[in-house]
């Protein structure tokens, strides 16, 4: 028998409420994490969750190597009601937030970053931390944020990778004076650019700069970026999807450093 069936229980009622409001995972210092491979991922990076639940009806045998609490077990109908995916694996865990401040982010001889400003999809968000971990870069500046870096759609997107990739929220104004003290140049992506992506030196210390969905960078980006690149447009349109254009940059700047023996 399941120790959680009624859907009127607190702990489920707390669940919902800190998946549905960023002001209560901010109030709580916590986040949800759903997934058997997720919460692997959080664990290995050294996370610790505070609440572990589990369906066994939904697991169909999945396990979480590393845990070290003994999880809530639920019903079927319980665990839907928490869920926020559709085919859930019968695994969710409450952990508490990460604490990154810039002064924390551990840097390479040769920094690669990437800048996002103001992006609002939580998807797109997601989808850049899952190239930001393949390709290997020092760390994520999420900066302006109009999306909670710790939204469980996020996690969701990111297949994890939140917990891979070091990502700092911050503002734009301490983000640049930040990268200046570590002498690392900006790279601003924007369609009115004169230089294509692979035209420039994207080897050295760099922070790959990219917009928001609708309006792109900020013009306190342009104007204090080191240089300015775009992506060829041979279509219609003048512009990707913010988490293609991110990847196809970051990696013609793994190219250059791959080549350069970086």
């Amino acid at each position: 028998m399941p120790d959680i069936t009624s859907l009127q229980n607190p702990r489920v009622k707390y669940i919902v409420k800190l998946r549905d409001d960023r002001r209560q995972r901010q109030r709580e210092g916590a986040m949800l994490v759903e997934g058997a491979y997720e919460i692997e991922l959080a664990i290995a990076g050294g996370m610790r969750p505070r609440e572990v639940f589990f369906c066994e009806e939904l697991a169909a045998g999945k396990s979480v190597p590393g845990l070290d609490l003994t999880p809530v077990t639920v019903s079927r109908l319980v665990f839907e009601k928490m869920s926020h995916r559709e085919g859930p694996d019968g695994w969710l865990a409450v952990f508490p937030l990460p604490r990154r401040t810039l002064d924390l982010l551990p840097l390479s001889a040769a920094p690669l970053l990437v800048l996002a400003q103001s992006v609002e999809k939580p998807g797109n968000l997601g989808a850049i931390l899952r190239t930001a971990d393949a390709a290997g870069v020092d760390g994520l500046l999420v900066c302006d944020p109009r999306v909670d870096l710790y939204n469980p759609n996020v996690v969701r997107a990111s297949r994890g990778t939140l917990f891979t990739v070091p990502a700092v929220e911050t503002d734009s104004a301490a983000a640049l004076a930040w990268l200046r003290a570590h002498r690392i140049r900006v790279l601003a992506a924007t369609p009115q650019a004169e230089t294509l992506h692979f035209e420039a030196d994207l080897r050295g210390p760099l922070c790959i700069a990219v917009g928001a969905e609708d309006e792109g960078l900020s013009e306190f980006w342009l104007e204090n970026a080191d240089l300015q690149v775009k992506i060829p447009m041979a279509g219609k349109v003048n512009s990707l999807n913010v988490s293609a254009s991110t990847a196809i940059i970051l990696y013609e700047a793994v190219r250059q450093r791959c080549g350069a023996n970086l």
